[in-house]
C-alpha cells in the first residue's frame, strides 16, 4: 500500500510539472526575442569578420573606437537608445556614405588616422553583426500612403 501511494504521489507530481511547463513554453514562444547589442561581444564580431589586411593594421581598441563613433552617429541620428530615444513621426533613413564620412570627421578631429577603406570594412563588418543578431533586417515596405 505505501509503494502505491509513493508511485500515485510521484506520478501527480510529474503531472503538475508537465503542465507547467508546458505553459511556460508556450507563454515563452509568444514573446518576441529581445535583440541586445553588447558591445564587447560586437568588437569581437567585427574583429573576426574584416578582412586580413585590415585585421593587420587595426588593433581591437582601434575597432573599439571606431564602432563608438558609428553608434555615436546612430544616436545622433536617433536610431539607438532600445526604444527609450525620442518617438520619431516617420523611418529614419541612415546612409553608409553618411555614417562613414561622420566616423571618418571624428577620426580626422581624433588625429588617429584610419583609412576609409579601414573605417569602411569595420562598418561594413558592424553591419553585419546588427543583421546576424537580429537588430537590423531588411526594409520593410510601409504601405501605401494614408
Amino acid at each position: 500500500m505505501g509503494i502505491l501511494l509513493v508511485v500515485v504521489a510521484a506520478l501527480a507530481v510529474f503531472a503538475i510539472a508537465a503542465v507547467v511547463i508546458g505553459r511556460e513554453a508556450r507563454r515563452l514562444a509568444a514573446v518576441p526575442v529581445e535583440r541586445t547589442f553588447n558591445f564587447d561581444d560586437a568588437v569581437a564580431w567585427v574583429c573576426d569578420h574584416v578582412s586580413d589586411d585590415v585585421a593587420a593594421v587595426l588593433s581591437p581598441d582601434d575597432v573599439r573606437q571606431i564602432i563608438d563613433w558609428h553608434l555615436e552617429y546612430f544616436r545622433l541620428k536617433g536610431v539607438a537608445g532600445n526604444g527609450s530615444g525620442p518617438h520619431l513621426d516617420g523611418p529614419v533613413v541612415v546612409t553608409g556614405a553618411e555614417s562613414a564620412s561622420f566616423v571618418m570627421k571624428r577620426s580626422a578631429d581624433a588625429g588617429t588616422g584610419y583609412t576609409a577603406a579601414q573605417v569602411n570594412a569595420v562598418l561594413e563588418a558592424q553591419m553585419g553583426y546588427l543583421t546576424d543578431i537580429g537588430a537590423v533586417g531588411p526594409l520593410t515596405d510601409p504601405g501605401p500612403e494614408p
